[in-house]
């Protein structure tokens, strides 16, 4: 890799202190519909829940409502700040992902590391302490739950359109259907064109890439920072060496079909 490690970690903390970025993820509040399916699927009430790299408690409120007990950590002591003022009553700590020394073994039943938190452990020696460090704080049985980049998504999907005509639409007439008609198709165009360039664009940031053609390595995210990317079947292979059974993954485009050259990133629910 080009940056030395303790380079990497100095310029991820400077990134995720800085107060713009933090005002940005104090303001996120959703869960992705992928989030909703696997959370729901693999979380039952009354769990105790560590969530690894909380940011500003985008998932608290999902993941804490129905826990017996909820800790978030996060690197950055900004992030843990925005999430003590917001959320008082449940447990926040800085501690970086590959120190849960302050957990005892087999703390909790469920470990969440939403936004591709496990990318940002460079170099793969900090990955691997993180991933032996989940297995120790987990209960037999309990579940890890992560997202993580896929280095052959080249392809941006088109934003899926409504088929159903404007109301006002259906009162215009010939000529006005014809000219809304017309709009329609400049417009479908212009998003085709658009597609098509961002692809082109992509496929020459990443296509040319050492992971794009191996399936793993380290790379520029859009936020220029060094990234670890993996296909699922090296994650799978990984965390099995680590002691974790691999249950299901899916696309973070879910409900949409993924595609291993459209898909932005997995996400994946391993069992201890």
């Amino acid at each position: 890799m080009a940056m030395p490690a303790q380079q990497h970690a100095k310029k991820i903390l400077s990134y995720y202190n800085n107060p713009a970025i933090t005002a940005y993820y104090d303001r996120q509040h959703y869960i992705t519909r992928c989030e909703q399916l696997l959370f729901s699927t693999y979380i039952k009430p009354g769990k105790q829940i560590l969530d690894i790299g909380v940011g500003g408690g985008r998932t608290s409120e999902y993941l804490a409502r129905n826990a017996s007990r909820y800790v978030g950590i996060d690197y950055a002591s900004e992030m843990v700040n925005v999430c003590r003022r917001k959320y008082p009553q449940w447990e926040y700590f800085e501690s970086s992902a590959t120190d849960l020394s302050r957990f005892q073994k087999g703390s909790f039943d469920v470990i969440v590391m939403s936004y591709n938190i496990l990318d940002d452990l460079v170099p793969d020696e900090n990955r691997w302490i993180c991933l032996r460090e989940c297995h120790r704080v987990l209960r037999a049985g309990g579940f890890l739950i992560f997202s993580s980049h896929n280095p052959r998504s080249i392809i941006v999907r088109r934003e899926s359109e409504g088929t159903k005509p404007h109301p006002t639409a259906l009162s215009l007439g010939l000529f006005g259907r014809a000219s809304a008609s017309i709009c329609k198709g400049l417009h479908y165009a212009a998003t085709v064109f658009a597609q098509v360039g961002a692809s082109m664009l992509r496929a020459l940031r990443y296509g040319f890439k050492r992971p794009f053609w191996t399936g793993e390595g380290y790379m520029l995210d859009r936020e220029n920072l060094m990234t670890h990317y993996w296909t699922p079947g090296k994650a799978i292979a990984e965390l099995t060496r680590y002691g974790f059974r691999f249950i299901t993954l899916q696309g973070d485009d879910y409900p949409r079909a993924s595609h291993p050259l459209v898909t932005d990133w997995y996400y994946y629910v391993f069992q201890r």
